[in-house]
């Protein structure tokens, strides 16, 4: 007696990478109607990968819609694991998000706005508040440290480096242009402390008025200044009437006219 045994058919697996028309209709189950060409497939794992298709949105050029199928070994059918627009590479994005405190720039700061120093400031040290000793209040009150934070040698240091680089430093454009320094300007009012060598305040108000200068500043409004004659033009005196000619309009146009 002869016995014939059959092998067990196996089912053959799906391949996720080939079922493009699963992954559209992902896509249109879902409402989504505006599906381009197909751009092509990525193989994630042996038993996932992504659909990409060109998305036809308004507003969106470049962007893809992707979709994720996948396909166990033991699997008899393709699966649909996630879909998302996600940006190409000739996407336009959004920039990289920026904290607001590393936005902030000078000149940024309107009336009403709150601009609280970071936790960790190097520009500023913990101050003197007071112990209740009028002895000692009072004199550190005389020397200006009665604040909860005072400017720490690194503040002090970059505020000088600001002044002396910017708009009214000593490499200025008005400042290579002028003979005489603020230094020894009458209007310079020099600042107390660490930085009285270096820094002062312009007082004069056709000039830097109000701004913190550098003392190697200069500008042509220097107290010092001095206009030198012009060649060429007599000095201004008093006004002399008696040297100006009186012409009466109308008998001039008719001395015109009878010519």
């Amino acid at each position: 007696m002869t016995v014939t045994t059959s092998s067990p058919v196996v089912p053959t697996r799906p391949d996720p990478a080939a079922a493009v028309e699963t992954a559209r209709a992902a896509l249109a189950e879902l409402g989504e109607t505006a599906v381009g060409a197909h751009l092509g497939v990525t193989v994630e794992d042996e038993c996932a990968v992504t659909h990409r298709f060109a998305a036809t949105l308004p507003g969106y050029h470049g962007w893809q819609w992707a979709v994720v199928l996948a396909a166990v070994p033991d699997a008899d059918r393709v699966t649909v694991s996630e879909s998302a627009l996600l940006p190409g590479p000739e996407a336009l994005t959004a920039p990289e998000w920026v904290p607001w405190d590393q936005r902030v720039r000078p000149g940024d700061l309107t009336p009403g706005d709150l601009l609280a120093p970071a936790a960790d400031d190097l520009r500023l040290t913990p101050g003197f508040t007071g112990t209740g000793d009028p002895a000692i209040d009072d004199v550190v009150a005389e020397l200006g440290l009665g604040r909860t934070w005072v400017l720490s040698r690194d503040g002090r240091l970059d505020a000088a480096q600001r002044w002396y680089d910017g708009e009214f430093g000593p490499a200025a454009e008005m400042s290579r242009s002028a003979t005489a320094r603020c230094v020894d300007c009458g209007f310079y009012l020099a600042l107390s402390g660490a930085l009285h060598d270096e820094f002062g305040v312009c007082t004069n108000e056709y000039a830097a008025d109000g701004r913190v200068v550098s003392a190697g500043y200069g500008c042509g409004a220097h107290s010092d200044t001095v206009i030198p004659p012009t060649p060429g033009l007599p000095d201004f005196g008093p006004y002399d009437d008696g040297s100006v000619e009186l012409v009466d309009p109308a008998a001039r146009v008719e001395e015109v006219s009878s010519r």
